[in-house]
């Protein structure tokens, strides 16, 4: 077992890697790029831990839909064809995934390793008193406007002991907030559960550097990885080479540019966007965490904020926003939820969301001895963070992983 860890990453991924490691006993260096932790992908995510529904983006019908989609001024999913095979290959890949089987297999897989995730939360929450980052269980209502793909998704809940299926009426009593709008009905899980990601990863550097245990290494950019024999020897952070006994990626959608021979990352960023929005007394924001289905927008209170995050962009590695999508986002929270906040005072962020093909994220050893991957948890980076931590520190230590690796395992080259 390794004596000290170095992970390349500091978002919530790799933050949450290194937490579970740490307190397993087992010294942790982190690396970042940037100056400040938790400042790209995990700053102003959705919010939303949808533990229960972690269906993958890959399903049957998708690419036809998709194509319908891009037809539309305000399309949920944008594609901006490059000259990249890398985009190609990923695009084939999840062309290749958008078949019903293929997706409850990837969707069992995602249903464990969040659930594992919630547990591992939880303990956390209880045994270490982690808080700090307006965590809530306040459950999750999918709604639908088009009464056909309410009827579809009906007939996929399998699981009514944690999911209820709710008409018009019924989810309008549930969440007030919704009252006047045109919902034919909604899937209700209560137990699902929101919170403020920045806030959590902050929250847990704060433990780590108590626990004397993590070193930080910020502002500091992998530019090359070491190795010989099948071993990750070094790593070189702007000419400065850091020897590693064990090296764990981590990085988001760069891990790609750190792959090593032999390693296959089929990784690929999704920008998506949000507003945060203001909430005083005099607003009427939903209490529930929304996700608006046939728009694609989902809503999540953190604390006197309002979440709302959309978009699937799939368009290269600019993480600039797009003022159009941003508007796009605006106008429809609007006019979903027009007494929900402060619009005018709505901060606006864009993330690039790392995501594999299947939407099922790469945990776990590679052909290098001393090498490790916990990355491509795309929109879900939030939810399954604590349950991939946790995962890959069982690993590392040598112990009997906590759920079935089925699925989750990288793949070899």
């Amino acid at each position: 077992m390794a004596q000290r860890v170095c992970i390349i990453g500091g978002g919530v991924i790799g933050l949450a890697t290194a937490y579970a490691l740490v307190r397993e006993g087992i010294d942790v260096t982190l690396v970042e790029a940037r100056d400040a932790l938790g400042s790209e992908t995990s700053f102003a995510n959705g919010g939303q831990l949808s533990y229960r529904y972690v269906a993958p983006l890959a399903d049957a019908g998708v690419p036809w839909q998709a194509l319908g989609w891009m037809l539309r001024a305000d399309s949920p999913l944008k594609l901006r064809p490059r000259l990249d095979p890398g985009q190609w290959r990923w695009m084939a890949a999840f062309i290749g995934a958008c078949r019903t089987s293929v997706n409850r297999r990837n969707g069992e897989h995602l249903l464990r390793l969040a659930l594992l995730s919630q547990a591992t939360l939880q303990t956390w929450r209880e045994e270490d008193r982690l808080d700090g980052f307006d965590w809530r269980r306040n459950g999750k209502l999918v709604t639908f406007r088009n009464a056909g793909h309410f009827e579809h998704a009906r007939r996929r809940v399998t699981d009514l002991g944690h999911q209820q299926i709710l008409g018009p009426a019924e989810c309008a009593s549930l969440e007030p907030a919704l009252a006047d709008v045109p919902f034919v009905g909604g899937i209700y899980t209560p137990d699902e559960e929101a919170a403020d990601c920045h806030a959590f990863c902050l929250q847990l550097a704060a433990r780590l550097r108590a626990s004397g245990r993590c070193e930080f290494l910020l502002g500091r950019a992998v530019t090359a990885i070491h190795h010989a024999n099948g071993t990750v020897q070094a790593i070189d952070l702007g000419g400065h080479r850091l020897d590693v006994d064990a090296l764990v990626i981590a990085a988001g959608h760069r891990s790609a540019a750190l792959a090593l021979p032999g390693l296959r990352l089929p990784l690929y960023p999704l920008k998506g966007y949000s507003l945060t929005v203001p909430i005083e007394a005099r607003h009427r924001a939903p209490e529930l965490s929304i996700t608006d289905y046939d728009r694609k927008v989902v809503y999540a209170r953190i604390g006197k904020q309002l979440r709302v995050a959309a978009m699937v962009d799939i368009v290269g590695f600019d993480p600039a926003p797009d003022p159009r999508r941003l508007a796009l986002i605006r106008r429809q929270a609007m006019e979903t939820f027009p007494l929900a906040g402060d619009y005018e005072h709505a901060v606006e962020w864009a993330g690039m969301r790392p995501a594999t093909p299947s939407g099922v994220p790469l945990i776990g050893a590679t052909g290098y001895r001393n090498l490790w991957l916990n990355l491509g948890h795309g929109a879900l980076g939030f939810t399954l963070a604590c349950g991939s931590g946790c995962l890959l520190s069982e690993l590392i230590r040598q112990r009997t992983p906590s759920i079935d690796m089925r699925g989750l395992a990288p793949r070899a080259a």
